[in-house]
């Protein structure tokens, strides 16, 4: 089977990894790939916010399965093309994407299905928001989230009314984040711990994976602006058996069984950001697709066959029995480059890798790597991410900072707290 692989990131790096090391592994394209990527599959050129590119690709080396790996191409309708075309797809259509590419959308539809999530209002204009914001209705802290994508750092949790004001300002009338910003969602900000759940459905049927829990923040003890994910591990001990049974019944059912009652049926990954909170799980947001960093660290914990999962999936048969899971735990390190989630200065060497991945239980997914002038360089915010797998979290955690401490670029940034809340689990 000839599988073509949508992306560049670490979350791409670690999709290709799983499927090339198969007993059945297939030819392996990705589209556009990265240095690391190109290690164990072929890269190819196009711009995966593309769709017609995308096709292009797909036609021209006669792939059997394509997985999407960011969110942007699914919000433009990459898989509603690759369907019309009879070419199978991994992922959901532009109207189910808009889970992601509209939080307004996924707040209504929530609403609508009776998922638990936080209180909520949508504002169509700076004046309506501050307006709402005046009425104090959430109290503080307030969540603030631009509506459209903006890649993970849409969100603003202001402490006090001038915080509110001074982001509503920023998102709908600066534009920081462009037409992502035409509308907010306001919230009541939900007090509990994080966690994430994954599953993969076909449409009407799914399948459980697993479950993670990321770091946001770009300094330790969660300080700072938040990014796309500055590291990860998993399973959450959060996520017990009977939280899991929480999250799929009041949650993952109705959000599935919604989509088919109105017309658009959900197939690929669905990323369920969770609040754990007195009253129970409640919805935070929903990716369309695997996060980064959790991707990276759940793909390793994979024991049983994926690529037979995802083309039963894209066909609509995805059998009843869970994957099977390695019984180990995983910890991943994002390294970024100096100032981010800012502007960065790209082309810095980078050296360690092979140094880093001698160390037990360790791999090292590229995001923003280049090769220039036979060297790998730094091409992004986000770099590497460094993830160890261990029977425990206490050597998952020593394992990955081991390999962090072999790696080194100018700027390199990390947290050195991924995974401290678990410990003593």
């Amino acid at each position: 089977m000839k599988t073509l692989v949508i992306g560049s990131g670490a979350r791409e790096h670690a999709f290709v990894s799983t499927l090339a090391r198969e007993r059945a592994a297939p030819e392996i394209i990705c589209a556009p790939g990265n240095p690391g990527i190109a290690e164990v599959a072929r890269c190819v050129p196009a711009d995966p916010g593309k769709p017609d590119d995308l096709l292009a690709v797909a036609d021209r080396e006669n792939v059997d399965l394509t997985i999407v790996g960011p969110e942007l191409p699914l919000s433009r309708g990459v898989v509603d093309l690759f369907v019309a075309r009879q070419r199978a797809i991994v992922g959901p259509t532009a109207a189910a994407a808009a889970l992601e590419s509209s939080k307004a959308f996924a707040k209504d539809f929530m609403a609508r299905h009776r998922v638990p999530t936080a209180r909520f209002r949508i504002c169509n204009s700076a004046d309506e928001a501050l307006r709402d914001i005046a009425r104090g209705e959430f109290g503080y802290p307030i969540v603030i989230k631009a509506d459209g994508l903006a890649a993970g750092k849409g969100v603003v949790i202001a402490d006090d009314r001038h915080s509110a004001e001074t982001a509503i300002h920023d998102v709908m009338v600066s534009r920081k984040f462009g037409a992502s910003g035409e509308r907010v969602v306001l919230e009541e900000f939900l007090s509990g711990q994080e966690a994430s759940y994954f599953v993969l459905a076909d449409g009407a049927a799914f399948m459980p994976l697993s479950s993670a829990q990321d770091h946001k923040r770009i300094f330790d003890q969660d300080r700072g602006p938040n990014t796309g994910g500055m590291g990860a591990f998993a399973p959450s001990p959060l996520v017990t058996a009977d939280v899991e049974r929480r999250v799929v019944d009041a949650i993952v059912r109705p959000v599935l069984e919604g989509m088919v009652r109105e017309g658009t049926p959900y197939r690929g990954f669905l990323y369920v950001g969770l609040m754990l909170t007195a009253d129970g799980p409640k919805v935070i947001e929903f990716n369309v697709r695997f996060g980064d960093p959790e991707a990276q660290v759940v793909m390793p914990l994979i024991a049983g066959e994926i690529a037979p999962l995802l083309a039963a999936a894209a066909e609509g048969s995805l059998p009843h029995a869970p994957i099977a899971m390695r019984h180990e735990v995983a910890v991943g390190v994002v390294l970024a480059s100096q100032g981010y989630p800012g502007p960065v200065t790209s082309g810095r060497p980078i050296e360690g890798i092979d140094a880093a991945e001698r160390v037990d239980g360790v791999r090292v997914f590229h995001a923003g790597t280049a090769v220039k002038d036979g060297q790998l360089v730094t091409a992004g915010g986000r770099v590497l991410t460094v993830v160890a797998t261990a029977p425990d979290y206490a050597h998952a955690i020593a394992r990955a900072y081991q390999g962090v401490e072999r790696i080194s670029f100018d700027g390199m940034q990390y947290r050195r707290d991924i995974g401290a809340t678990v410990r003593n689990f």
